[in-house]
């Protein structure tokens, strides 16, 4: 806890066993009340060695995506009591000696959202980010600043610090299963006002180190524009967006045993809000 406020990590996780070890052995559990793991229908043993962690797992009975995975996660930190949820990737690409960092400025009462920028610092291409994604990265942030109107250095971190109120009000169900649900949310979080800061963060990019490929990259790009322009659209009145509208929010799910396997929470919910998920154990 910082300042009697519990703290959650959570692990989307998919095909991660190689990395998950010493991704959880560098989480400062000083602070860190909770971790939480959703394994996405791996193919490896990332459940098997969440649970000889002694992880709170859950399993999804089938892959449902990027954003369904970050759904879960976020829907089960909630249920377990979780003020600040730490989003980390199980795969070792961002540095956990930071959780404590980036609890404590949400925890200050100053920020509801931290995120951990690996364009700060200048340390991206250093720590081996391919020269066409640090492009990609550079057009799409500036493209987006310009669209939102906000001014941070990166938008495609995979390393986020929540405030608790931000997730339950945020309209999550309606964003995207696949890879563009980090960028959705943080425009929903933006055109809802949220305090937002950056922290740098050194980052690795090695072979166990999960990537997209280009094909899907380029996807993910031509949805940033996408979100762009319609939230600016938005703020205009041109257009009414459901993503900047009342939508479904995560629902109140139970705080599930470890090592449970669901369907993911997908975009369209049919568990009504204050209503439990029910799951079957693994």
């Amino acid at each position: 806890m910082i300042d009697s406020l519990k703290i959650a990590v959570i692990l989307p996780a998919f095909n991660a066993a190689k990395t998950l070890e010493q991704t959880y052995r560098e989480i400062p559990h000083d602070i860190v009340d909770d971790v939480l793991l959703v394994d996405d229908a791996s193919t490896d043993d990332t459940a098997a060695v969440a649970e000889r962690l002694g992880i709170h797992t859950v399993i999804h009975s089938r892959n449902g995506g990027y954003g369904a995975n970050q759904k879960t996660c976020y829907a089960l930190a909630l249920a377990r009591g979780a003020d600040i949820v730490v989003m980390l990737h199980p795969d070792y690409q961002y540095s956990p000696r930071l959780i404590t960092a980036m609890a404590a400025m949400i925890a200050s009462g100053h920020y509801d959202a931290v995120f951990g920028s690996r364009i700060l610092g200048g340390g991206a291409l250093a720590g081996g980010m391919p020269l066409y994604k640090y492009i990609a990265n550079r057009f799409l942030t500036a493209a987006q600043n310009l669209f939102l109107g906000a001014k941070l250095s990166e938008y495609h971190t995979g390393y986020r610090a929540w405030r608790r109120e931000v997730l339950e009000r945020l309209p999550l169900g309606g964003c995207s299963d696949d890879f563009i649900f980090d960028n959705q949310m943080i425009a929903q979080a933006l055109w809802a006002g949220f305090r937002v800061a950056e922290i740098s963060c050194p980052t690795k990019y090695f072979p166990d180190a999960s990537s997209i490929n280009f094909r899907r990259s380029c996807m993910y790009g031509l949805g940033v524009l996408r979100t762009s322009i319609e939230y600016r659209l938005s703020r205009w009145q041109l257009r009414r967006s459901p993503l900047f509208a009342e939508g479904p929010k995560l629902p109140v799910v139970s705080a599930w045993p470890s090592m449970t396997v669901t369907e993911p929470l997908t975009g369209a919910f049919s568990v009504a809000e204050g209503q439990e998920l029910v799951a079957e154990p693994a």
